[in-house]
């Protein structure tokens, strides 16, 4: 199994460093299958269509409040996505997915 070595991820700092404020930074070794995944995470087909009709909806002002919750739940949960895809893709040395 290949690995993937990467130094400078002071945000997969334990927890207990992080509460504590320690800036130093974390080296960890994971399979690179692992950081290929994440870099390759996207939404499901569905929901990403899904998602595309909610924020059609909300740019023509008709969206319900349970669908302006579900446009903020998955709006948080996209970026969220992209934020690990990222740092993924700067462990693998690739700048675009």
């Amino acid at each position: 199994m290949q690995y993937s070595r990467y130094e400078g991820i002071p945000s997969l700092a334990p927890p207990s460093e992080a509460v504590m404020g320690d800036a130093r930074m974390t080296t960890i070794e994971t399979p690179l299958e692992l950081v290929t995944s994440v870099a390759d995470l996207r939404f499901p087909p569905k929901i990403d269509a899904h998602l595309q009709t909610l924020m059609d909806r909300n740019t023509e002002g008709k969206l319900s409040g349970a669908e302006r919750e579900e446009l903020e739940a998955l709006v948080e949960l996209s970026e969220m996505i992209s934020l690990l895809r990222v740092q993924a893709l700067q462990v693998l040395g690739r700048t675009t997915p």
